[in-house]
């Protein structure tokens, strides 16, 4: 849905899958600054915005997805995936329940998908899945405690789920910062996106949604042998890292550049932004294999490294080798 924000003089849409938000409104620096004093709000109109309702509705998340939310209190804010068989990552929801309902919000474009396959696992549970997209927008502040409250409006952390007709009221006349700004200290606070850190292969360990999204300690869901096996018996095949990308090159490096050690490809880039104090900066996907201090060429940029997820991520448990051959 196309953000009537965008009509903003000075605003420059993003990029897919993001160009119904703009990417700035003219001054992105300026824009991160006063986002992180409070003094802007971020328009991500463009996600979905699911509700769950019915008595059942925890238990009955905690049942699907990979984080312990059986005792969630009400306005507590956290996150959770929905995994496949194999453990890797199909959806990534921010959430809260708000004491009668989960409020969601997910990538541009994934609720239809997300509310499928959540009513086909409702089976006989007292639980209500709608689809809020068009009726309710998502906008994020650098603290939305301090906002005053919005009639209708839902607080998930530091996102507010507002009525769209509400949108144009800026959060009661908060500046404007584009996606730009947000992504680039999204980036500089070492948070992960769906589908932009992530693909098809993914699996939580590998960009550090362990504890954030994902409780290891809670009941069975679906992907969960995938994900106790690594954490007690391996390590993940690839990790996240944040890379402080050479400034004197005016380019960045887009999704899905190559990263290159030695000639040889050894990851990709997720996400890359200009940074009002680190300059270029950029997360990115590496084999777990490369070492940390290595010298990198991010889309031909080159490239420092600085450790997110750990090469020794997994293996927590000690096991005896034998019945470690026999997991195997």
């Amino acid at each position: 849905m196309r953000s009537p924000l965008l009509d903003t003089p000075g605003a420059v849409a993003a990029g897919t899958p993001d160009a119904d938000v703009a990417g700035h409104y003219g001054d992105p620096f300026a824009e991160q600054r006063a986002f992180l004093a409070g003094e802007a709000m971020v328009d991500r109109s463009n996600r979905g915005v699911v509700r769950i309702s019915g008595p059942d509705r925890l238990s009955w998340l905690n049942s699907l997805s990979s984080q312990k939310l059986d005792d969630l209190k009400p306005g507590q804010a956290t996150q959770t995936l929905f995994l496949d068989a194999q453990g890797r990552v199909e959806h990534h929801l921010a959430l809260v329940d708000d004491g009668e309902a989960v409020w969601a919000h997910v990538e541009p474009g994934t609720s239809p998908e997300l509310v499928v396959f959540l009513d086909k696992m409702r089976f006989m549970l007292r639980v209500e899945v709608t689809d809020l997209t068009d009726g309710y927008a998502v906008v994020s502040v650098a603290d939305a405690a301090r906002l005053t409250p919005v009639p209708g409006a839902v607080l998930v952390g530091d996102d507010v789920l507002l009525p769209r007709e509400l949108l144009a009221d800026r959060l009661g006349g908060l500046r404007l910062a584009g996606l730009w700004a947000y992504e680039a200290l999204r980036i500089e606070g070492h948070r992960p996106r769906l589908g932009f850190e992530t693909d098809h292969k993914t699996i939580p360990h590998e960009v550090g949604w362990i504890g954030p999204a994902l409780h290891l300690s809670k009941g069975c869901y679906k992907g969960q042998e995938t994900v106790a096996r690594v954490h007690n018996l391996g390590h993940p095949p690839r990790r996240l890292v944040f890379l402080h990308l050479d400034g004197s090159v005016d380019t960045l490096p887009g999704h899905g550049a190559p990263v290159i050690l030695d000639d040889v490809e050894v990851g990709s880039v997720g996400s890359s932004a200009r940074h009002h104090e680190l300059g270029p900066v950029a997360l990115a996907v590496v084999k777990r294999t490369v070492p940390v201090d290595a010298t990198l060429q991010a889309g031909g940029v080159a490239a420092t490294q600085e450790v997110i997820v750990p090469p020794d991520a997994g293996r927590n448990v000690a096991i005896d080798p034998a019945l470690r051959r026999r997991i195997r």
